[in-house]
């Protein structure tokens, strides 16, 4: 019971995480242009220190969480990232908008190597448990343009952001006085060797050895490439998305909320695709499912470009099933992959790569937006697309298990 209790609060924090991060591309995109009188590539630089944070302390949030503890590390997420938020309301220009936003991704940046850390705990349903946290966090980013539409509509846009801050501060008093016994308990592994394993004597030991760390060199030097390029992908669609529908559905969607309410209706049925994509980890690898996302990506972008209305939302949500399944692939291989003991300042070192390239791509977004407007970005998008697809052909069929521990 208290297991599940647990991963509920885990799914929970992703579902806040995303939306943490996302309510000002929204509010930026709907309310601040007139009051602030800036136009939208003017706003979304304030959005970078955000997202710089997201990712410059991952890594140090995963670090310490293996070093100290790791629920405790999602109890200073819950409470921190909540009242950075919360502060983040009272902002009156951009300059205090972006040093609540930096506030808040670095509270944020500790979920993902943590919370994934204890959810890619292994066994024969990973894939499946990675899924379903997956979908919790990409309904908190459809949710965020859902929220924010409606809250700028009823209560103005500073309540989009002290409204989840306080969810999230409760939530993170639960957390703690449910798991607060297990604050004191350092990480250690507890993993035994995948069955059959075992490193054999003499020669063919050390070529066991050498061909193992060959080919994890490989999948690791795959995994982090994909994992920046994807990146590009989720910020340039997740990010964008608002003020896409807010320039091409202009039949269909008349305000802020009905914007909000389609953007989310398309994030919420495009995370279901994890659930599949979860499964298929679990019965195929990563190969062919990776291979098969990339090439629904490359499709749908370039259908893209000169869309307007209905064939825009249906493609949308096409190329949004392709990105968002795309998600849990990395974590799952990871999670195969890592040693317990490391796991979560692996997850925080592939982490900080991930948001490193989410910060560089706002500049992009604003750039191209300003310049060329969303048309060339898909084109950009369907571009980065086929580079993660060939580079997924160059994936082993069976994923190297973690080096086995010598007996002593």
């Amino acid at each position: 019971m208290k297991d599940r209790l647990h991963f509920f609060f885990l799914n929970v924090g992703h579902f806040l995480d995303h939306l943490f991060m996302l309510v000002f591309a929204t509010v930026a995109a709907l309310v601040l242009i007139g009051e602030w009188g800036l136009t939208y590539a003017e706003l979304i630089p304030y959005a970078t220190p955000g997202f710089i944070a997201f990712g410059l302390f991952s890594l140090p949030a995963g670090w310490l969480a293996d070093r100290w503890s790791r629920e405790g590390m999602m109890t200073v997420f819950f409470i921190g990232a909540g009242l950075a938020s919360i502060l983040t309301s009272f902002a009156v220009d951009p300059l205090q908008v972006a040093i609540g936003l930096f506030a808040v991704g670095m509270f944020a940046a500790i979920y993902h190597p943590v919370g994934l850390a204890m959810v890619a705990r292994g066994g024969a349903r990973m894939g499946r448990d990675i899924a379903v946290n997956g979908v919790w966090g990409n309904l908190g980013v459809g949710s965020a343009a859902l929220l924010t539409g409606a809250l700028i509509d009823t209560a103005g846009w500073r309540a989009a952001f002290w409204v989840p801050g306080v969810i999230s501060v409760v939530f993170g008093l639960f957390y703690a006085w449910h798991f607060s016994d297990r604050f004191a308990t350092r990480n250690v592994a507890t993993a035994a060797p995948a069955a059959g394993s075992a490193t054999p004597a003499g020669a063919s030991a050390r070529e066991s050895t050498d061909e193992w760390r060959a080919m994890l060199i490989r999948v690791t030097a795959i995994i982090f490439f994909t994992t920046a390029v994807s990146s590009i992908i989720f910020q340039g669609t997740t990010f964008a998305l608002p003020k896409v529908f807010e320039e091409r559905l202009t039949g269909i969607a008349a305000s802020a909320t009905l914007i909000g309410w389609l953007a989310f209706l398309v994030f919420a049925i495009a995370s279901m695709a994890q659930l599949v994509v979860g499964n298929l980890l679990d019965r195929l690898g990563p190969r062919p499912v990776f291979a098969g996302v990339a090439a629904i990506q490359i499709v749908f972008f370039l259908m893209m470009p000169g869309l307007t209305d209905w064939p825009a939302l249906i493609v949308a949500l096409c190329f949004m099933l392709g990105a968002f399944g795309q998600i849990p692939i990395n974590d799952y291989m990871i999670g195969r992959m890592a040693k317990s003991e490391l796991r979560a300042s692996i997850y925080g070192t592939r982490y900080i790569v991930s948001f490193a390239v989410l910060a560089a791509v706002l500049p992009l977004i604003a750039y191209v937006h300003a310049n060329w407007g969303f048309d060339v970005l898909f084109r950009i998008l369907a571009l980065a697309a086929f580079a993660i697809l060939a580079a997924v052909l160059m994936l082993p069929g069976r994923l190297p298990q973690p080096e086995p521990v010598p007996a002593e």
